[in-house]
């Protein structure tokens, strides 16, 4: 981590220009220094980019050089591009558009549309799913829901590789790209699709782009209008950059070469949209005299982090390796990495929420703990198995922070607070900003103490108690401030998607963690087939594959683990393998002269949740048959096969459970899931030993719940739990 990211979140801003490049390392005022011509960053994982480029900016505003107005810095996500305006107004460099490549041509586009175009611009279409499923419907093309995505997305690498519909075969044949139906068919339904936006006086994101391209294009006298607004560009992951931003690009910059530039081609993980690392490779070719900057000094990573990290790019291959970055960390040296081969994935998920609680007990914050995998399919087991082990948890991609409903709520509350100001009785006790926070915020459901468990009370008190630090830190850095100064500080930063940091164990997809970092991550399901995922056929997909599990690694600060399961469930065949990207790397795999990790004591052998024992197959009770479904396993027999459960029993279990969920302010599923207390009304278990061998009731919730659950199934009530999850 920078020391940036380690600073308050709301520094006092630097009061001269130099002071701008106070704390900067050589390298990094090397770029804020660089303010004329084209300048090249190539910067490493952790080594503190974004600190480089909006110091540079901020340096070049403060010192005369760059007028706010005049620079355009643009990005791939709102998230970054919100964190890189709120770091420049932290350096007094307010006013500089800081925007995605989408959100500036969208401006630009609705600005010079009535006079390019005339009239009223089409309507945005946010959703171009259900438009598909129209044209392959007239097309006579079914296509299932999977198949409606992946045909989806098909067009919008189309559209960013500036490929027509009459041109697609070709250009996958070209690509070696395997198309999800076959190409003529999805040239058609593409083909249809754009008629139908026109029929339908629709455009999407893409045409953003593509329309704004055609009008700087045919319209000189506009474009050289947005030339004389803007004189200055950043590129942020430069080598994120498809075929048709690179045009965008050109064009806004027309025959000048104020670009700066700043992309790691070992972090192109995004080929399948269109991006490609060939303008960052290819920059020093089309300028010959650009300033080359390098950034490796990792900054996030522990020396342990940053080795095996190194190590896994030093066996990569193709162009984009040739230019890796070897990075130095910066930090004191940490634990090594954890390897861990588990028998099944029930068992690798049972013991990585095991590991977890274990990190969360020794004092590493839940927010400050992530749990990677390849696709978010493989997630639900780990929510359960978190759920399970009471650790709070949030899905990277769910509803944004600004659009809860219970932070939208709590925005009202402040807002209606500041205006009253002293006639507010709930403020009569309040000393300071944060105690006025806390006492409107209670009255929307924020405690002192978190409620137990997960669930939707938890989550909103994670909201709530998101709010209550960030007034925490905004009264700590402006002395003084007022609820009218955060309400305004809220606004700002709901506007730029900008969100305080909410406290429970992110679990993300490898693709949705690139651009952040925890103090732990957890990278699970690395065996061959999902990593590489076995649709990566060609060298440069598996070297793609590479490079994210090389994003993986370096999300992690100070604990890495990496783990695998032998097989899919419990009593399977262990004929999986891990990785072929960990050979040389995990211990006993080879070697890789001094790139090797040392020290890390040798792969643990992992029995989920210290109570999983290796098993023969799973027989059905009733049938005899081999049960492969988890479910089937649980209740010991097939979901077809009849059922001897008891359903008095059963409703006794679901009404105990409802209670035990209110009491605890959890999802009933916390407490059992349906299929565990169907198995338990089917078996009706009599000592503590029966109660255990369903599967779902583990030692956690054997001495939380067996009491209760064992007096339910004697015919009694069950008495109510302790407090403690």
């Amino acid at each position: 981590m920078t020391a940036a990211t380690h600073s308050t979140l709301f520094p006092q801003v630097p009061e001269t220009a130099d002071a701008v490049l106070d704390g900067l390392d050589p390298e990094q005022r090397e770029v804020a220094l660089a303010l004329s011509g084209p300048v090249c960053v190539l910067a490493g994982a952790g080594t503190g980019k974004t600190r480089a480029i909006t110091h540079r900016i901020a340096y070049g505003v403060r010192a005369g050089i760059l007028q706010p107005a005049s620079v355009l810095a643009v990005t791939f996500t709102n998230r970054a591009a919100g964190e890189m305006r709120g770091r420049l107004r932290q350096l007094g460099a307010g006013g500089v558009q800081a925007r995605t490549f989408h959100s500036a041509a969208l401006r630009q586009l609705q600005f010079f549309w009535p006079k390019a175009v005339g009239g009223d611009m089409p309507r945005l279409l946010e959703r171009k799913i259900q438009l598909v499923a129209d044209a392959a419907a007239r097309c006579r093309v079914r296509l299932d829901r999977n198949e409606l995505r992946d045909v989806t997305s098909e067009i919008e690498w189309a559209k960013v590789t500036q490929t027509v519909p009459a041109d697609y075969p070709a250009a996958v044949a070209k690509s070696v790209r395997d198309a999800p139906r076959d190409p003529a068919e999805i040239s058609q339904i593409y083909a249809l699709y754009e008629q139908l936006k026109r029929d339908r006086s629709v455009i999407d994101f893409e045409d953003v782009l593509l329309l704004t391209v055609g009008i700087l294009q045919d319209r000189h006298d506009i474009a050289e209008q947005i030339r004389r607004q803007y004189q200055h560009f950043v590129v942020d992951e430069y080598q994120d950059v498809s075929p048709l931003q690179q045009r965008l690009l050109d064009l806004w910059l027309g025959d000048r070469d104020n670009l700066c530039v700043v992309g790691d081609a070992s972090q192109t993980i995004y080929s399948f949209t269109g991006a490609t690392p060939d303008h960052l490779l290819n920059f020093r070719n089309r300028h010959p005299n650009a300033t080359v900057v390098k950034l490796v000094r990792d900054y996030r990573s522990t020396p342990q982090v940053v080795h095996l990290a190194n190590g896994l790019l030093s066996q990569a291959r193709g162009r984009a390796a040739e230019h890796r970055l070897e990075l130095i960390s910066q930090r004191d040296p940490g634990p090594e990495p954890v390897y861990t081969e588990y028998a099944d994935e029930p068992a690798e998920a049972e013991g990585t929420a095991r590991r977890i609680r274990d990190l969360i007990a020794a004092g590493v914050p839940a927010g400050e703990i992530a749990v990677l995998y390849r696709i978010n399919a493989q997630s639900e087991v780990y929510e359960q198995a978190l759920a399970d082990a009471g650790v709070p948890y949030q899905l990277r991609g769910a509803e944004r922070f600004f659009e809860r409903q219970e932070v939208r709520e709590a925005g009202i509350a402040l807002r209606g607070a500041a205006r009253a100001g002293g006639n507010d009785s709930l403020l009569d006790d309040a000393e300071d900003l944060p105690a006025q926070v806390r006492a409107v915020l209670s009255t929307k459901g924020w405690t002192t103490k978190p409620p137990s468990g997960s669930g939707a009370v938890r989550d909103r008190w994670e909201s709530l108690a998101a709010l209550v630090r960030l007034a925490e830190d905004f009264a700590r850095a402006k002395s003084g401030a007022t609820l009218s100064d955060l309400v305004a500080e809220l606004d700002e930063r709901a506007a730029a998607q900008h969100a305080p940091t909410v406290q429970g164990v992110t679990l993300a997809s490898l693709h949705a963690a690139k651009g952040l970092e925890w103090d732990a991550v957890f990278l699970v399901g690395l065996t061959e087939g999902m990593m590489p995922i076995t649709y990566a056929k060609t060298d440069e997909q598996v070297e793609e594959e590479r490079r994210l599990l090389y994003v993986g690694v370096t999300r992690a600060r100070v604990h890495l683990s990496l783990s695998w399961a032998l097989s899919r469930a419990p009593g399977g065949r262990a004929s999986r393998r891990p990785s072929r990207f960990l050979k040389g790397l995990r211990p006993g795999s080879g070697s890789l002269g001094s790139v090797g990790v040392a020290g890390s004591g040798g792969i643990e052998r992992g029995i989920g949740g210290g109570r999983r024992k290796p098993r023969g197959p799973v027989l059905c009770r009733v049938c005899g048959a081999t049960l492969t479904e988890a479910g089937a396993m649980k209740l010991m027999r097939c979901e077809d096969c009849p059922s001897d459960m008891d359903e008095g029993l059963y409703e006794r279990l679901r009404d105990w459970r409802s209670e035990q969920a209110r009491e605890l302010a959890q999802p009933a599923y916390c407490v059992f899931t349906d299929k565990t207390l169907m198995a338990i009304a089917e078996r009706v278990p009599t000592t503590d030993g029966e109660l255990s061998s369903i599967a779902g009731v583990g030692i956690r919730k054997l001495d939380r719940f067996g009491a209760d659950v064992l007096a339910i199934c004697a015919g009694g009530e069950g008495g109510a739990g302790g407090d403690e999850v």
